[in-house]
Order: structure tokens, then sequence, then C-alpha cells
């Protein structure tokens, strides 16, 4: 497994060691002794696994829970996302800083997105099936939504053809940077 670090310290891009060839591949999506050792130094314990399908243009986020706060290690099993982690911690120097990967089917990347952040994705390929690992369970009455397109956070996400995604109701109403709920 090869961690590479992104411009926000505790967000990491994590790639598998992929083994293949005429039949197919194998490659190991999730090791906790490893992950533990190499990626947050700190026992993590997923709880939760999800997968979700989506259409080319489809955004999903920014979301991220104020109570029982999830960790999300993330990858993409079919298709192209752009990804999103924004760092809520105001007690960071990277707070309000963004880190955007593309993750999909062909470069098996995973990201690691750690408690106190926003996280959204954006699907750029026809159809997009992603899953990820989480450290909490589900909480809707502590959801929060940030605006995607919020000026304060000022993200590139890569419309394809500089069409406006399409949203969920929730993300439609989602809340500015500035009024959204923190972490300390």
């Amino acid at each position: 497994m090869k961690v590479i670090s992104t411009d926000i310290e505790s967000v990491k891009i994590i790639e598998p060691d992929v083994f293949g060839d005429e039949r197919g591949f194998f490659m190991e999506t999730w090791n906790q002794k490893v992950f533990n050792q190499l990626v947050s130094n700190t026992t993590v314990d997923f709880v939760q696994d999800n997968h979700s399908k989506s259409k080319k243009g489809i955004l999903r986020g920014l979301h991220y829970q104020t109570e029982h706060t999830q960790g999300k290690l993330v990858r993409v099993v079919s298709g192209e996302v752009f990804d999103v982690a924004v760092d809520l911690r105001e007690s960071s120097p990277t707070f309000g800083n963004w880190v955007g990967v593309y993750l999909s089917e062909s470069n098996r990347r995973q990201l690691w997105v750690p408690e106190g952040f926003a996280h959204g994705f954006y699907v750029i390929s026809e159809v997009a099936e992603f899953v990820y690992k989480c450290t909490n369970y589900y909480d809707p009455n502590s959801e929060v939504s940030i605006l995607w397109n919020d000026s304060d956070l000022d993200i590139e996400w890569p419309l394809v053809n500089g069409m406006l995604p399409e949203l969920s109701a929730k993300d439609e109403s989602g809340l500015r940077f500035c009024d959204a709920p923190k972490f300390n």
C-alpha cells in the first residue's frame, strides 16, 4: 500500500497494491493493522459500509455530521468521480481549505477523510459506483450540508461541459460555509 500526502496533512490518498494478470486482478482494499500504522497513527474502527450509484453530473455533498462525526474511507468501484474534503476544524492551520482528488475504477485510489471534514463528490463518468466505510453510524438529525459552490471555499469542481450539477433538495438548500457549524 502506498500512502500519498495531500495539502491537508490528515487527508490521505491510498493506492493499494494491485496484482494482475490475464485473468484479472486482486487487491486488498482494507487492512486495519496497515491502515492504523501507515495512515492514521491511531486505531480506526469502521462500523458501517455504504454504496451509492449516481449518473454523470450528480454532485453529492458537502456533507458532515455535527454529532456522531464520521471518518470515511472512500473509493470508486465503477466510473470516476472528483472527490472533495473540506477542513472544518477551526483549530487547524488548514481550516476552510479543501482537497480534491480524482477517484476511479482504473486508478483504484482511496481517500481517507477523517472526522472534522465535510465531504462530497461529483460524477464525471456516465455512471459511478461509490463505496465507503464510516467510523460512525449515519445520524440524519445531526447531518449538515454546505453549499457545493460557496464562494468562501471556491472549490474548483470539474463540471462536465460547464453545466451546473444535479443536486438533491437537501444540497440545494445547503448552508453557507460561514454559517455552518464547525469543529474545535
